[in-house]
């Protein structure tokens, strides 16, 4: 059974990953149409998935700022979407290397709240951001004008940790309403909200930090 779900992930990913990273590429009307369809999924997730009211209404007002913001990110700085790719590698970086060493390494659980997050987890999280991003900007270095600096590594630590919260601040309201996950759209991770928990916590970040950051 375990093998069957992991199997299912790594195909999944392997799929998806490209798949995402191009549309954000692409750009246009096709990020706009991805983003309001993941936006839709991911509200209708947690509308099924919180008890009370107030936590339906709660939730779904931070689902509607995140994803606002990742329009805001968009148009308000150069129209590029470069940041926007930036922010998703570091999440998905992130998830993935949390992911790989804590399953091979396991060690001391983190918080009761996400039995699988593990201290090797965060480690490993820390350092897949940082190792894939200096990659991202190698690769990317004759196609985009940004610079890797001291300030850049800062920030991939901060959105890193910053999707991490998300993860688990996620993972404590599902065992909250006691649901495994939120959906099961994605074979092997379940729904839209239990891929990007992160990400919606480190975009609203991020464009707070752009708003008083030279990013360049």
């Amino acid at each position: 059974m375990i093998k069957n779900e992991l199997t299912k992930r790594v195909i999944s990913s392997l799929i998806l990953i490209p798949v995402v990273l191009f549309i954000i590429i692409e750009g246009s009307i096709l990020f706009n149409l991805f983003i309001s369809i993941c936006f839709v999924i991911t509200a209708y997730e947690w509308l099924q998935m919180s008890k009370l009211n107030i936590q339906k209404i709660f939730g779904l007002f931070f689902i509607i700022i995140s994803f606002y913001t990742i329009y805001k990110i968009r148009n308000d700085f150069n129209q590029d979407y470069f940041r926007i790719l930036l922010i998703t590698i570091i999440c998905i970086s992130t998830d993935t290397g949390g992911y790989i060493c804590g399953k091979l390494l396991k060690g001391p659980k983190l918080t009761k709240f996400s039995p699988n997050k593990t201290y090797a987890g965060v480690i490993g999280s820390f350092l897949f951001s940082i190792i894939i991003t200096i990659l991202f900007f190698e690769l990317t270095s004759k196609i985009y004008d940004y610079k890797y600096t001291e300030e850049t590594f800062i920030f991939v630590l901060a959105v890193s940790l910053v999707s991490q919260i998300g993860d688990i601040i996620i993972s404590y309201f599902k065992r909250l309403f006691k649901v495994k996950d939120t959906g099961n759209i994605i074979p092997g991770h379940g729904g839209i909200l239990d891929r990007i928990d992160g990400m919606i916590f480190a975009y609203p970040f991020s464009y707070v930090v752009f708003l008083n950051w030279n990013f360049q």
